[in-house]
């Protein structure tokens, strides 16, 4: 088994504003539980960043540790700690910069961090300078521009000049894809401390045998053509204009299944409801992962009708490559993030906008490429297998460490 190169397993602090137990599984929870699993302890401070949407009991939410948690990697043994806060808006922020720092302080007296690893903003520039207080190593893995995920518009300026600190500050910027690496440089990270470690696959999740038994649960005919979408039901996520394109044409051979929960729910069923689509828009929510796979095998056509707004220009969402992993063509908006990491004839096709993504499918069904474009699809994608993706994602933290 790889080790690091201290010759020892090493405990790594992960960092990050989101919530770790109800987002993903993203790059973090693939990599970081494929140590666990090898032998290396994994300490996770996060926080409940969708606390608005839920129904807690109290004004202060209490610290809570979860032991031994996995959400991709059977046999994943990760710890979450999530300090404390306060439930509402802007004292969640000032709350979190308080109990945060203090958790951050505890682990490194009490866990003794080899390396912290930082996926967020604020807790990720307090950890930078407790790190260097402490003579630990801290990379900095971005996934997203992260500032503009910020809801409160008035306080993204902050969380864009916070967020270029910690990438000027860090020993490693890491992105997952080439896109993001660039805003990376321009956001002030050193050029030479800056790497693209791609997301991964796992082919031999993908089983042929899942697409009958979803498909027959669903009513879902063998002439009937699937088009899936799963993932967080963001406002931008084009699946709207989908919806209504799909009322407007009138095909029947067409059903959208929806995996996943979020913002645009209640609306995408309002459209269900209003145009006659309860038999042609099918909406599931969060099952288990490792049943997820059976859903993509269901689909002939996986989509990602993304508005053209700044969240999305950069990103490759790790679904992607999960699409392309099960032998299914995806058509997306022409993002700039997605066009320069996959090109032309990879199994990718892009439409203008979201709401030409119906009729790209449509296209893709009616000349009959389904079949090949998920073979490229596939085979763009059949080298990046997680494992490998964790050796390098190891190595990279040793060339960090001290004697690296």
């Amino acid at each position: 088994m790889l080790r690091l190169s201290r010759g020892d397993f090493v405990r790594i602090l992960v960092v990050q504003e989101s919530d770790w137990t109800e987002v993903g599984p993203h790059q973090s929870h693939h990599l970081m539980e494929r140590l666990s699993v090898r032998g290396h302890e994994i300490r996770v401070v996060d926080h409940e960043i969708r606390w608005k949407a839920h129904k807690r009991d109290g004004f202060i939410s209490r610290r809570q540790v979860i032991q031994n948690y996995h959400k991709a990697v059977e046999g994943g043994n990760v710890t979450v700690i999530r300090p404390p806060f306060i439930r509402a808006p802007i004292l969640d922020y000032v709350s979190l910069a308080i109990s945060h720092r203090n958790e951050i302080k505890r682990q490194i007296r009490e866990f003794q961090p080899d390396v912290i690893v930082g996926f967020g903003i604020l807790n990720a520039n307090m950890a930078i300078r407790l790190a260097r207080k402490h003579n630990i190593p801290f990379f900095y893995y971005i996934i997203d521009e992260l500032h503009r995920l910020v809801p409160e518009k008035l306080l993204q300026a902050v969380a864009r000049l916070v967020e270029s600190q910690n990438m000027e500050a860090a020993d490693m910027v890491i992105s997952i894809n080439e896109g993001l690496r660039e805003y990376t440089i321009k956001m002030g990270a050193d050029p030479a401390r800056t790497e693209v470690i791609r997301a991964g696959v796992d082919l031999g999740a993908f089983n042929p045998d899942g697409r009958e038994a979803i498909r027959a649960n669903y009513g879902i005919r063998d002439d009937e053509f699937v088009l899936f979408f799963m993932g967080w039901l963001y406002e931008f996520s084009g699946l709207r204009e989908v919806a209504l394109a799909l009322a407007e044409k009138g095909d029947t051979r067409i059903k959208l299944l929806i995996l996943g929960k979020g913002d645009l729910w209640d609306t995408l069923q309002g459209i269900r409801r209003e145009r006659g689509l309860e038999e042609r828009i099918i909406m599931e929510p969060w099952v288990p992962y490792q049943e997820v796979p059976k859903y993509i095998m269901a689909a002939d056509i996986c989509i990602l009708p993304a508005h053209k707004n700044d969240i999305m220009m950069n990103i490759v969402p790790i679904k992607v490559y999960e699409y392309m992993a099960a032998g299914k063509p995806v058509v997306a908006t022409s993002l700039p993030g997605l066009m320069k990491e996959f090109g032309e004839a990879n199994g990718v096709l892009y439409a203008a906008s979201s709401d030409e993504v119906l009729d790209k499918a449509l296209e893709v069904i009616e000349n009959g490429d389904i079949g090949p474009e998920g073979k490229r699809a596939r085979n763009f994608v059949k080298s990046l297998s997680w494992d490998e993706l964790t050796d390098i994602f190891q190595q990279t933290l040793s060339r960090g460490m001290p004697g690296g």
